[in-house]
């Protein structure tokens, strides 16, 4: 693989706007949620498999969600949920 991207350059492609997906976080404003590029991964697609099937999308923007992803594990504590 090439060079490692700035963390920045990664969350920069990261956007929040609340007229495209309900405001969930996306790619570049682009139709293709976080956590949509989170469970093709998840399910064993690779990077290469996901931008063949998003020709708008782009190497660096599969790494900006897990870096997004990463960023939000990064919690203090958590709590057991009951009920």
């Amino acid at each position: 693989m090439g060079q490692l991207s700035d963390s920045t350059d990664l969350i920069a492609r990261i956007t929040i706007d609340p007229e495209i997906c309900h405001g969930k976080p996306c790619i570049r404003g682009l139709r293709y949620p976080v956590g949509t590029i989170l469970e093709l991964l998840s399910a064993g697609m690779t990077h290469e498999e996901i931008l063949a099937d998003c020709d708008d999308l782009e190497a660096q923007d599969i790494l900006a969600a897990l870096d997004f992803a990463a960023r939000l594990s990064h919690v203090k504590r958590m709590r057991t949920l009951t009920g």
